[in-house]
């Protein structure tokens, strides 16, 4: 994929920002997308919410494991497979609840990757945030990650916040509003500018390579 116009656009619009682009290279956001239906992708989300990489990464491995037999299980697998089993592979009692309620929304008719794909991203977002425990961040990552959506800021997230904090020289983590009005130049390549942003908290601070 190349990102050369965006990024010719953003280190224009954003001096600070270009000199991170320098010290980064290139982009390499095509490099993570990530696969599977709806189904795949929002369970692995609910998944890893609130935990380290290395600690989701385990427990979805071994919910995956409980259906060995196939490639990923159905909604009906999921809405089939008693509480305790999925407590057992460690997933919590509140994700439990998140995953049955995602799998019976996917029987009752939510919309398909192909469907979404000709959606605005607000009205992607108003619709899978119907699903318990399926916030706007989320959908944003699904946006990002899944859907290759160009202007997307999460403007909650903790990576984007703390890379700006340090990238301006702020002296406190900058609230939504003060990300909102940042992202203003970055349009309509927000989601390259925060896969930047993610990157410089790296690049500042000498962390392993973010795990997505």
């Amino acid at each position: 994929m190349d990102y050369c116009v965006a990024i010719a656009a953003l280190k224009q619009s954003d001096p600070i920002l270009a000199s991170v682009i320098e010290q980064v290279g290139s982009c390499k956001l095509d490099q993570v997308q990530q696969t599977g239906d709806l189904l795949f992708s929002l369970s692995r989300s609910i998944l890893y919410q609130q935990l380290s990489g290395k600690a989701a990464a385990a427990i979805h491995g071994r919910f995956l494991l409980l259906y060995a037999d196939k490639p990923f299980p159905t909604a009906q697998d999921i809405l089939n497979t008693p509480d305790e089993t999925l407590r057992g592979v460690g997933i919590s009692r509140p994700k439990v609840v998140y995953l049955k309620d995602l799998a019976q929304k996917i029987l009752d008719g939510l919309p398909t990757l192909t469907s979404l794909e000709v959606m605005e991203d607000e009205a992607i977002i108003e619709t899978l945030t119907q699903v318990k425990g399926i916030g706007r961040w989320t959908v944003q990552m699904l946006l990002i990650f899944r859907l290759h959506r160009w202007d997307v800021l999460p403007v909650d997230d903790l990576g984007i916040r703390s890379g700006i904090r340090r990238v301006y020289s702020l002296p406190e983590l900058p609230d939504k509003k003060t990300v909102q009005h940042l992202g203003q130049r970055w349009q309509p390549y927000c989601t390259i500018a925060s896969w930047y942003l993610w990157q410089s908290l790296e690049l500042n601070w000498g962390l392993g390579t973010r795990d997505w």
